[in-house]
């Protein structure tokens, strides 16, 4: 049975911290003033304001504890990661979750986030938002409605996402628990305590900035660990600035992945609008949804 973190009331608190890669904080400041307007409160972590001068926003010490601080802090009601890269992986066994398993909120994120997400999903059964971070917001980037999906997430609003057919798309219905992320992360937490359980869920992936022949190789280990021997579902979504070597590999990034999928008969779409694009709906990982896919489009909605 999943936990579901109570949802977000005006007044509420929202914590801001970096628990991965370093960002510079005055790309936080639209992000800061839309919550506000959204009517939520503020709470900066000390990674935020971090003067590291390498990739990480502060030492492994430094960021597990602004995590564990906002973890632990009663008054935050959900916690928005500032942005990806990597170094969850690194602090992920340095947390305890004892208090936050009995007063869960929503940690809020994606691309290196996954391992929170997976983490929590997996130990505690709790649900999470995979969803837009704190450079969303700049740029008018908070009137999309990929930011608005975050809005309407956090307060409550079931999701009901629609996306257009793609020629790769296998039809079918399938219902389950929505867990996944960045296919680099789902991949490197196999044989971790972290590791995702897919059998009955619907899987969703996404990536950027990889070679076509790591794709491979990642949804090869996927395909000969299991997990997707039993997946309900399987939501491809943005794998963008692929790359590809001097020798080309010989196919896209889709094509790819429907030569491991082929064997299957769960459905299967492409293209949905989540990643590392501009075009990444919120989506509650761990919740329950259904996923329908058929010749005029697909739909992805929550159970209620």
């Amino acid at each position: 049975m999943i936990t579901i973190p109570p949802y977000l009331q005006q007044g509420d608190t929202i914590g801001i911290v970096a628990p991965a890669g370093f960002m510079s904080f005055e790309k936080i400041h639209t992000c800061i003033d839309v919550l506000g307007d959204w009517g939520y409160t503020v709470l900066l972590g000390e990674t935020v304001h971090s003067e590291s001068t390498n990739y990480f926003s502060g030492t492994d010490e430094a960021r597990a504890a602004d995590l564990q601080a906002m973890l632990d802090n009663k008054e935050v009601k959900a916690i928005l990661c500032a942005r990806g890269g990597y170094g969850l992986s690194r602090i992920i066994d340095d947390l305890s979750f004892k208090k936050f398993a009995k007063h869960p909120k929503w940690i809020v994120g994606f691309s290196d986030i996954t391992v929170l997400h997976a983490h929590l999903y997996n130990n505690y059964k709790i649900a999470s938002l995979h969803a837009p971070m704190a450079a969303a917001f700049n740029d008018e980037g908070h009137l999309t409605p990929f930011v608005q999906s975050l809005k309407e997430a956090l307060s409550g609003e079931p999701a009901n996402y629609r996306c257009d057919a793609h020629a790769f798309n296998r039809v079918g219905d399938a219902e389950g628990n929505l867990v996944g992320g960045n296919l680099t992360l789902v991949a490197h937490l196999l044989g971790t305590a972290s590791e995702l359980n897919t059998k009955n869920k619907i899987l969703f992936l996404e990536d950027v900035g990889e070679y076509l022949y790591n794709i491979d190789r990642m949804m090869l280990q996927l395909k000969r660990s299991g997990k997707l021997e039993r997946l309900a579902g399987l939501v491809v979504g943005g794998f963008t600035e692929m790359k590809d070597t001097i020798r080309p590999y010989g196919a896209s990034v889709y094509e790819i992945i429907q030569d491991f999928v082929k064997d299957y008969d769960f459905p299967v779409c492409y293209d949905f609008p989540v990643g590392h694009d501009r075009q990444n709906y919120a989506l509650k990982h761990g919740v329950a949804h259904k996923l329908v896919v058929d010749e005029a489009g697909v739909r992805l909605s929550e159970v209620i």
